[in-house]
C-alpha cells in the first residue's frame, strides 16, 4: 500500500508539473494571440486599412497563433505532436476536398477584399445581375436590386465574371439615340436636340455635349445625343431628356418614325 502511494505521489508530482506547464503556456499563449490580435487591427486601423481586410488578417494571424500555443501545450504534456500534426494535415485534405466549392468562395472573397474591384455602396454589375453592393463577406457578396431586392452572389461566381463598377468615376455619359423621319429638316432637329441639352440643368458643360447624325437607317435618321452628368445624375437625366424629346418634338412636327409595314391585297379572277 505504501508502495502504491508512493508511486501515487510520483505520478502527481510528475505529471502535475507537466499539466501546470501546458496550462501555463496555454494561457499565457492565448493572451499573447490575443494581444496580437488588437495590436495588428489598431495598427491597420492607423493606417486606414478597410475593416473587412483588418478583421480578416487579425483573425487569420489569431488561429494560427493559437494553434501554435495548442501544439505547445500538448507537447509539454509529452503528446507526440508530430502523428498529431499529420492527423490534422490528412483531416485538413479530406475537409478540403469536400468544401471545394467553399474554399473557391474562400479565396475569391479574399482577392475581392484586398484588390477591391469594388467596395460597399458601390453600384455594380456582375455574375449576370447589378445593384448596390451592401456586404462583402468571405465567402459571399451581397447586394441590393433597384426595387429593393437581396441578391446573395457566391464570390467565386462573381469574382471569375467581368465586374462593371458603376459608382467609381464621379461622372458618366448619357447615351441617347433618336430617330427622326427622312423628311424632317435636319438643322431643326439638331437645334432643338440642342436646345433640350442647353435647358437641362444637370448636364455638364465639360466635356462638351453631342448632337450627330450617327445613322441613315431603313425607316429613319438617327441621331445621337451624348451628354456627361454626374454619376448620381444618370438616370434622372436619362428620363427626363428621354421625355423632353417627346415633347418637344411633338410641338415642333417632328416625326418620330417606326416599323411599319405596308400590305398590298390582290383580287385574283377566277375562270
Amino acid at each position: 500500500m505504501e508502495e502504491l502511494t508512493v508511486q501515487l505521489q510520483e505520478m502527481v508530482a510528475l505529471y502535475g508539473v507537466k499539466v501546470i506547464a501546458a496550462l501555463a503556456i496555454f494561457i499565457v499563449g492565448r493572451w499573447i494571440a490575443k494581444f496580437i490580435k488588437k495590436m495588428l487591427i489598431k495598427a491597420m486601423a492607423r493606417s486606414a486599412t478597410d475593416e473587412t481586410i483588418s478583421g480578416f488578417v487579425a483573425n487569420v494571424a489569431y488561429i494560427a497563433l493559437l494553434a501554435f500555443v495548442i501544439i505547445a501545450a500538448l507537447n509539454q504534456l509529452g503528446i507526440a505532436t508530430t502523428s498529431f500534426i499529420a492527423v490534422l494535415g490528412a483531416a485538413g485534405l479530406a475537409i478540403g476536398l469536400a468544401l471545394q466549392g467553399s474554399l473557391a468562395n474562400f479565396a475569391s472573397g479574399f482577392l475581392l477584399i484586398v484588390f477591391r474591384p469594388f467596395k460597399v455602396g458601390d453600384f455594380i454589375e456582375g455574375a449576370g445581375v447589378a445593384g448596390i453592393v451592401e456586404q462583402i463577406q468571405i465567402f459571399n457578396t451581397v447586394m441590393r436590386t433597384g426595387d429593393n431586392k437581396v441578391i446573395i452572389i457566391p464570390n467565386a461566381k462573381l469574382g471569375g465574371d467581368n465586374i462593371v463598377n458603376y459608382s467609381t468615376k464621379e461622372t458618366r455619359r448619357v447615351d441617347l439615340t433618336v430617330g427622326v423621319g427622312y423628311d424632317d429638316d435636319l438643322s431643326k432637329v439638331k437645334s432643338v436636340l440642342n436646345d433640350i441639352v442647353a435647358k437641362e440643368s444637370r448636364a455638364l458643360a465639360d466635356p462638351e455635349p453631342l448632337v450627330a447624325v450617327a445613322e441613315l437607317a431603313d425607316s429613319s435618321v438617327n441621331l445621337v445625343v451624348r451628354v456627361w452628368v454626374k454619376s448620381a445624375d444618370y438616370w434622372g437625366v436619362t428620363f427626363a431628356m428621354t421625355e423632353a424629346i417627346k415633347v418637344r418634338f411633338d410641338e415642333e412636327g417632328i416625326s418620330i418614325p417606326y416599323p411599319q409595314q405596308d400590305v398590298h391585297m390582290y383580287e385574283q379572277k377566277v375562270a
